[in-house]
């Protein structure tokens, strides 16, 4: 099975089994054995798809003489493939691309579809001046109205269609270097020596942009070098500033990224108790932390919004990434545009709790940074607004980024089209000593 194959079979299952997108690549790309070239086409297919169905559904209807809805499901998914490849991968030869989605459809539909297929492909071919782009933002960008209108909502129209652009750029691969095993320096020359493009952040410490090569499969991740983990994510450890010794606690914490993060800047030195209510996902973080060298994390199954009394000002610093809508990450996630939002409504009640229990845990004097990968006000400042409201012996803290600044109010919301970090909040809180 080849990659065009490949990604069709993710598409179908994204649709029938309402499967997220990385989960079935993951399962599908194990299944069919592709090499490291043809597993990184079908991923980019998939996700150049999901990134522009609304506006291929479009164009498909541009050239079709019935309706959409009318159309066999695995047929219109097949078109999108097609007509996404003719769109926007150049490299790929036209004929073939044909060609292919006409075979697809006869072992997959039935011959009249294959005609139908065949005929609107060329025909797009021939004439490409239905192929415009809509007005409509929400078309143009391939994003659901429910969602633009709350994406509007919450940052303003002046920002808005330059966010809906950067869900639509991916983004460059992100690491961390584990400094507890190697400098910047060296590993950049480990993993050009293993014909990989490395070059350090701009503007964030210890942090590198990749690409040429799967990067979970290099001998420097197999050895623990580094981390795969994004700018906002790291900046809410740099917020946290832990210090050798202390006592941390990540209390959501799979897949590891922040308690990583908090262990290689204690030095090794101290403990980290990450925490998660999944229990598979323990063996996750034991494993991610054997592999970077750190000795120092104790990962244990506890649900986050409940208070645990033995903890009672225990640790000198926590950090609460909550669970969260995720719309911060559309441009790594593309396919969280197209689920429902109406149970997101409930997140801020459970994010609430989580940030409640946690703070029974802080010693006096400590830091607690909140965090989500969501830019809506009602998953971050108005949770925390509300908790500092009910919690006098709680204030903000100024926070000090790099590549941002200071933000005197200790709260600040990242965003990809002005930071060029995910969609991301963190809001830095501290416990007076008396």
């Amino acid at each position: 099975m080849g990659a065009r194959d490949s990604a069709l079979q993710v598409l179908i299952a994204c649709r029938k089994n309402g499967a997220w997108m990385d989960a079935a690549l993951k399962q599908q790309l194990g299944k069919d054995r592709l090499d490291r070239r043809d597993a990184a086409l079908a991923t980019r297919l998939c996700a150049a798809v999901m990134q522009n169905r609304l506006l291929l559904d479009e164009w498909i209807s541009r050239y079709l003489k019935g309706k959409l809805s009318d159309l066999q499901p695995v047929v219109l998914d097949i078109l999108r493939l097609a007509i996404c490849q003719l769109q926007f991968f150049n490299k790929l030869p036209p004929s073939a691309v044909v060609d292919e989605a006409v075979g697809q459809t006869k072992r997959l539909a039935n011959p009249r579809a294959a005609g139908l297929v065949n005929g609107m492909l060329r025909t797009m071919l021939r004439d490409s001046s239905r192929l415009s782009l809509p007005d409509e933002l929400s078309i143009r960008y391939s994003h659901p109205q429910a969602l633009v209108e709350i994406l509007r909502e919450n940052l303003g129209e002046e920002q808005l269609e330059a966010l809906l652009q950067s869900h639509n750029q991916a983004p460059a691969a992100c690491v961390q270097v584990n400094t507890l095993r190697t400098s910047l320096e060296d590993l950049i020359a480990s993993l050009e020596a293993e014909g990989m493009n490395a070059k350090a952040h701009a503007w964030l410490p210890d942090c590198l942009l990749l690409s040429g090569g799967g990067i979970e499969q290099s001998a420097a991740f197999r050895d623990g070098l580094f981390y795969v983990q994004d700018p906002a994510a790291k900046l809410a450890g740099i917020a946290l500033d832990p210090r050798p010794g202390e006592r941390i606690l990540d209390c959501c914490a799979a897949p590891g990224g922040k308690s990583f993060a908090a262990a290689i800047c204690m030095q090794n030195s101290g403990s980290v108790t990450a925490c998660d209510i999944h229990p598979h996902k323990l063996a996750l973080l034991e494993a991610g932390a054997a592999r970077l060298g750190i000795t120092i994390l104790s990962a244990l199954e506890q649900d986050a919004s409940r208070p645990n009394p033995a903890w009672s000002g225990r640790f000198d610093r926590i950090i609460a990434d909550v669970p969260c809508s995720g719309l911060g990450v559309i441009r790594k996630k593309p396919d969280i545009r197209y689920k429902d939002l109406a149970p997101t409504e409930r997140l801020p009640e459970i994010q609430r709790r989580i940030l409640e229990a946690q703070a029974s845990h802080l010693h006096p004097g400590g830091t607690l940074v909140y965090s989500t990968c969501t830019i809506l006000r009602r998953e971050n400042e108005t949770v925390v607004e509300a908790f500092l409201a009910a919690h006098p012996e709680f204030s903000t803290v100024p926070l000090d980024l790099p590549g941002i600044g200071r933000v005197e109010c200790g709260m600040k919301t990242l965003l990809p089209h002005t930071d060029g970090t995910d969609g991301f909040f963190i809001a830095k809180l501290q416990k007076r000593h008396d």
